[in-house]
């Protein structure tokens, strides 16, 4: 009896092996490649914006199971399992971009002697790292995929493959998308015509320069609903901190300074705005913070690391000749020979440093290991992205200060093999999660991953056009030509970290009291790195967050929904999509050298009461879609 309950039944897919139903066809790819570029310009605005990226997976099923039904009069299962599978490699390859490239403009803008990257350049970066992610986990599949089917979860995946299997209420649920993008797309053309306020703060007389502020967005309240309370609770602790306590005690402390206190070097602590306090002082404590969170979500990912190489490496080894459809990968000739080709490819980068090839594949191969394993555990938005890439980044400058590699060139060199690996680990994580999503519903997996391909196409083609166009007209650093940036928090901490390990300038003191701040945090039993980046970005980003969890929580108290039925997410993801898309417009009217503000004043001044209406409404929407 015993020797029964060991042996497992093997897994029966939706769609049967010998099944030949049309799979990877033309007008899939089409459809993929169009909602990757949406997506992806998407989430680059959103991860600019906020420092976050939402998985596109379960909107694009069900977009294009609406498209395909509506337009088509068909679409198969697996036809649709190829449109989501090619529209997630793009949000997956914008979040690797939009973490990492900014920093040139950032260090271009304090003078550092460093060149903007081109259009072409991010696109050859996103295709170098995207194609080193997608080629080093496909020797993974069968370990992670199919051999540990039940040990690991991969919960996006497996939460695209329901909404595929019940496919029959994707008419219904592709409403709720586009009524979501339809919301969030008037609400920010109201904010653009500046009809509606973007954020609302309030300053308290005691103590001292302590404010709580709210940004009023729909993309914010997308975002909380979607990761729901506990996240959301731990990410507004961290802002609270920063806003009602750090920036009051260094107000207080700091105000009877007579000369200002570094790094801070023509102001007086006492004549400096609490916004000037957050971005001089708070914001390195943060950057301190998010460093250790990361290194705190590493290490706790390692023991399950090894737990899975061990069993690789305990189990015969039982070599298949005989491929069926249902486990059938690309050659192995094929992925070695283009691993191979793809890392030297990344010396084109960075010419004067050869050093670039083996710290690729090194990284790349130990991150997209990393990130293919924890993903499968915790889901693609608690893989700790931000952490292996800061780990990446200080071996590289450590190692670069150690062969005298510093200045521009070294800045520059060590940020383009961060921003590879970074790619690839994300790529690593998306595919997984598609490739559990394909094994779930019976899809080949050699399609699944050529299609992996197109989409990494579809993402290069905008993503270096969207981060070039926000960071021209919006910028990423505070000066007279921006005055209100995009936050870019992980590009703003890349830079910091390199900077001051090549120049040896690194504000240690702040950077350690935030680390021993996020230590603290660990020690409650709190993941720290949600925290971290609540403290390091602006309060108000982290209480719009915070209203779109309530919802999620009031709504889902007391009953059971799976993601893939919750129309909440859909509409969500809706609403995302619509701020971002219509934020890229008025970029683009901005660099035209227009502008919809000539609206700005025809509420008489009741522009207060008009937005937290509006906000109102917003937030009902939501809870109507949601329920």
């Amino acid at each position: 009896m015993e020797e029964k309950t060991v042996i497992s039944k093997p897994f029966v897919p939706y769609v049967a092996d010998e099944s030949s139903m049309v799979e990877m066809t033309l007008r899939s790819v089409i459809l993929g490649s169009v909602l990757g570029i949406i997506f992806t310009a998407a989430n680059a605005y959103l991860g600019l914006y906020v420092g976050l990226t939402v998985s596109a997976s379960i909107p694009a099923a069900v977009m294009s199971m609406f498209i395909l039904r509506k337009m088509f009069r068909g679409g198969t299962i697996l036809e649709n399992n190829i449109v989501q599978t090619i529209a997630s490699s793009g949000e997956s390859l914008a979040a690797g971009i939009i973490f990492t490239i900014p920093a040139f403009y950032i260090w271009s803008a304090a003078g550092k002697g460093i060149d903007i990257p081109s259009i072409s350049k991010i696109a050859y970066i996103s295709l170098v790292g995207g194609a080193l992610g997608i080629l080093m986990m496909i020797p993974l599949r069968r370990m992670l995929i199919r051999d540990e089917h039940g040990v690991l979860p991969y919960p996006e995946g497996t939460a695209c493959a329901e909404v595929l299997i019940a496919g029959e209420k994707g008419g219904v649920h592709a409403q709720k998308v586009f009524w979501g993008l339809l919301t969030g797309a008037v609400y920010k053309l109201l904010t653009g015509a500046a009809i509606l306020r973007e954020s609302l703060t309030h300053f308290f007389k005691t103590p001292a320069k302590a404010y709580l502020g709210i940004d009023a967005i729909p993309a914010l309240v997308g975002v909380g609903y979607i990761i729901g309370v506990r996240v959301s609770a731990i990410m507004l602790a961290g802002g609270v901190l920063g806003s009602l306590v750090l920036v009051p005690i260094i107000a207080f402390f700091g105000g009877s300074a007579t000369s200002p206190i570094f790094p801070e070097t023509s102001s007086l602590i006492s004549a400096m705005s609490s916004d000037e306090i957050r971005s001089q002082y708070v914001r390195y404590i943060g950057a301190g913070a998010v460093t250790m969170g990361g290194i705190f979500s590493l290490l706790k990912s390692l023991p399950s690391l090894f737990r899975s190489l061990g069993r690789m490496r305990n189990k015969s080894q039982r070599v298949h000749q005989e491929t069926t459809r249902t486990d059938s990968d690309l050659s192995p000739k094929v992925v070695i020979l283009g691993t191979a080709v793809v890392a030297m490819l990344a010396w084109l980068l960075a010419p004067h440093v050869p050093l670039i090839i083996p710290l690729v594949a090194v990284f790349g191969f130990i991150f997209v290991m990393v990130s293919s394993r924890i993903v499968g555990l915790v889901g693609s938005s608690s893989n700790p992205v931000s952490g292996m890439t800061i780990a990446t980044l200080l071996g590289t400058s450590l190692l670069f200060v150690a062969l005298g590699i510093a200045g521009p060139e070294g800045m520059a060199a060590a940020l383009m093999i961060g921003a590879v690996v970074c790619v690839a680990i994300c790529m690593a994580g998306d595919i997984s999660q598609d490739l559990k999503t394909g094994f779930l519903v019976g899809a080949t997996p050699r399609k699944q991953q050529i299609a992996e391909f197109f989409g990494i196409i579809a993402g290069a083609l905008v993503v270096g056009w969207v981060v070039s166009l926000l960071g021209s007209t919006y910028g990423f650093v505070q000066d007279a030509a921006h005055p209100k940036p995009l936050q870019a928090p992980q590009a703003n901490l890349m830079a910091i970290l390199i900077e001051g390990v090549l120049d040896g300038k690194l504000q240690w003191s702040l950077i350690f009291f935030g680390m021993f701040l996020a230590a603290i945090v660990e020690l409650f039993g709190v993941t720290s790195l949600a925290f971290a980046v609540g403290l390091y970005l602006p309060v108000g980003l982290s209480v719009g967050i915070m209203t779109g969890a309530l919802i999620s929580h009031f709504v889902k108290s007391g009953r059971s929904t799976s993601e893939a039925e919750d129309g909440g997410i859909l509409f969500s993801s809706g609403l995302i999509a619509g701020e971002a898309l219509v934020g890229i417009a008025l970029a683009l009217v901005a660099t035209a050298g227009l502008t919809l503000e000539f609206f700005s004043g025809i509420l008489g001044g009741a522009e207060i009461p008009i937005t937290i209406a509006a906000y109102a409404f917003l937030l009902y929407a939501l809870w109507r879609a949601a329920r």
